[in-house]
């Protein structure tokens, strides 16, 4: 399965919606959108990984570059995850908690909540 990412805004934020298969080969075209929307002057983004149905290491590696990123300019990075994800464990949960960097996200159930300024961020 091919990635795509769909860029759109919500309030203050720019969505980077995500779908397919975050891996090796498709994990740079995600890196860039984040850099673009950065280099647009957007610091705000949410990921929503909410149709993402494969990770692997890489696709980790771009969440946390692009965390990285978005603090060293004084933004927020917040990640929107497969419906239950962040209770019931998605794919992408999994392999977050696995390699022990999912309490490194806010993690939101979608667009709205994650671009509402004061929801609450789902526990890890």
């Amino acid at each position: 399965m091919t990635l795509k990412v769909i860029e759109a805004e919500h309030n203050a934020w720019a969505v980077l919606h995500v779908s397919g298969e975050l891996d090796l080969v498709t994990s740079p075209a995600v890196r860039q959108h984040v850099h673009d929307a950065v280099a647009n002057g957007r610091h705000r983004v949410v990921l929503d990984l909410s149709e993402v149905l494969f990770c692997d290491s890489s696709g980790v590696g771009v969440m946390i570059a692009a965390r990285r990123l978005m603090h060293s300019c004084g933004g927020d990075l917040r990640l929107i995850l497969p419906a239950r994800g962040a209770v019931d464990g998605s794919h992408v949960n999994r392999v977050l908690a696995a390699l022990g960097v999912r309490r490194l996200f806010e993690v939101y159930p979608d667009v709205a909540t994650a671009a509402d300024d004061e929801a609450p961020a789902l526990s890890a």
